[in-house]
Parts: C-alpha cells; structure tokens; sequence
C-alpha cells in the first residue's frame, strides 16, 4: 500500500510584538491597564507602529492574561478629579486624600492674596468698639426703617459710614502707590467683602459719601445677592479705594486681613460678645467688637493708622457723630 503522504504540521502564529518602548497610551487603553493592573509591556500590540490600542488589551483579558484586581490599597496621591466649584461642607469619608482641581476663582483669589503679601508692607493695628449705641438705635428704629425703605437697618452701613468720616480725615489710607507716585483718591469706593460658595469676592459700593444708610443697606444687599448668584461684572468687583470685612458672621473674634491690592488699607469686623468693660471706675457688660485694620506701611504710617481705626470706633460708640460730621 502506498505511504501515507506526511501532512506538514500548521504553522505556529505569528506574536504581536509587545508596544514599543515610551509609546505613549491613549486614554483609554491606560484606564484599561490601570484598571486591571495589568503591565502593558506584556501585551502584545497590533496598532500602527506597535502602539497598543483597546483591542489589544481585550484579547489579553479574554486570553487570560490578566487577574481580577486586588482591593486597591488607599492611594498617598489620588487622580485628579475635576468639580465645578470649590467643595465646601461636610465631605464623604473615602482616601486618605482627594487632589481637587483649583477653580479660576479660587485660582485668582489666590493670585492676589499672595501678590499683595509680596508687594505691601503690611502691618495690622487692633482696638475695640461698643456697639451699644448701635444696636440700641437699630432696635429703635428697625421697624420704621423697614417700612419706610424695605430693607434692614444693619451693621455695615454705620461701618461704611464710619470709615467715609476717617478717611476723609486720613487720607493716606484711601490712597495707592503707583511706581514711583502716590495716587489719593478724592472718592470713596468701598469694596465689600462676601463669602459664597465659590470663593471670596469684593464687591465695590460706588461713592458711599453721597449715599444715605438705606441706599448703602440696599446696594450691599444687592451686591451680596448677585455674588452669591455668581451674576456680578468686572466693574463691580474693580476699583475699589477701600475694603471692609466682616468675619464676624463666622463666629471670628479676631484676625488680620489682607490687602485687597492696590489699596492700602482693609478693616476687620469680627463677632459682637458680651465683655466686662470699666466705664467711669465701674465694671459693666457691653456688647463689644474687636476691630483690625491691615495696612501698607509703605504708604500709611502707624500714627495715621493709630488714628484712622480710633476715628472708626468714636463714630461707632457715638453714631451721631456721623451726621454732625465732629
């Protein structure tokens, strides 16, 4: 019988070779790899030029080459994930840490605060104001307030108003320095500070020198709302010859603010507490409030700045010294 003709046995395929070294992943291809814990210089790559593509490290998994991942371990740096605005409040309990990407605003806030640290001087001086005569003239008056003008009698526009009596009186710190100038300023644009959800913005109050307690009550409503609903323009928050801040809705007692460049000076309201105060050698409970002014010593000096937060707090204890302008 004649021989069985021998079948020449198939062929062995051909391996994809493995990605060229430094081959850069696609996006997805490295969360696949990731993902699976796979080494992609062990699977072998079919893409233009011995790139890995998807495919690649599909057929890998189906072929067994990779292992179901073990939990991964709570990770020193994690991924960066984007968010629309700056996280605030309780967080949900999860790694060790979060890398959060910083919002433009948070970004620009940033910018500035430490521009003003590099470029100014800054010094902070402290004193103190009972707000009795305020707050007796609020309860007072609240009510006929509020239907005459449909807005609250608040704190802020007695400080606006204190701060137009000094700074007319000590100029410099409603001045800026511009190279090799100083500029003074013959209006009173002061810039409000609101916190929102999206980072501190400073809206500005225009000339507050010609504007009533309820105008100036109305427009920092105003303002105070379109920040916070993220509605304000450039010339709202530009400007400004003069910053008030009041931490004080926090629960603050005390800090030191920073200048809001180019200014020269910025005052700090903090929390209103009951303290033990000695008035005419008798020990008393006033309602008091710590107050801060930040300023740049290269344009004001102490004795100026002394006397500007000292003219404040009068004007405070002594409201009617606002109207008489004494």
């Amino acid at each position: 019988p004649a021989k069985a003709k021998a079948v020449p046995a198939p062929a062995a395929p051909i391996a994809a070779p493995a990605p060229m070294p430094g081959m850069p992943l696609s996006p997805a291809v490295r969360k696949l790899v990731e993902e699976n814990r796979l080494d992609a210089a062990m699977i072998p790559a079919t893409g233009k030029g011995g790139r890995l593509v998807k495919g690649d490290v599909l057929a890998f998994l189906e072929n067994g080459g990779g292992q179901a991942p073990a939990p991964a371990p709570a990770s020193r740096e994690p991924a960066a994930r984007e968010v629309g605005a700056r996280e605030v409040g309780v967080r949900e309990t999860g790694a060790r840490e979060e890398r959060v990407k910083m919002t433009r605003l948070r970004r620009l806030i940033a910018k500035r605060l430490k521009e003003a640290q590099n470029t100014a001087a800054m010094l902070t001086t402290f004193n103190e104001a009972d707000m009795s005569a305020v707050m007796e003239i609020r309860t007072r008056v609240q009510d006929d307030f509020v239907k005459k003008h449909g807005v609250k009698l608040g704190f802020m526009s007695f400080f606006v108003k204190a701060c137009v009596v000094a700074l007319r009186e000590i100029p410099a710190v409603n001045a800026e320095i511009d190279g090799e100038h100083i500029v003074y300023k013959n209006h009173y644009d002061i810039g409000v500070a609101v916190g929102t959800e999206q980072g501190l913005v400073v809206p500005v109050l225009r000339d507050a020198e010609a504007k009533g307690f309820a105008e100036i009550e109305a427009e920092i409503a105003d303002l105070a709302s379109r920040a916070r609903s993220g509605k304000l323009t450039i010339d709202d928050l530009t400007g400004g010859t003069f910053t008030i801040t009041n931490g004080g809705i926090y629960g603050s007692l005390l800090s030191t603010p920073i200048l809001n460049p180019p200014q020269s000076g910025i005052l700090g309201m903090h929390a209103i507490t009951k303290r033990p105060v000695v008035i005419d050698d008798q020990v008393v409970v006033r309602p008091m409030m710590n107050l801060a002014l930040s300023y740049d010593h290269r344009m004001v000096d102490g004795r100026e700045a002394v006397t500007f937060l000292v003219r404040v707090k009068q004007c405070i204890e002594a409201p009617d010294r606002i109207l008489l302008e004494v």
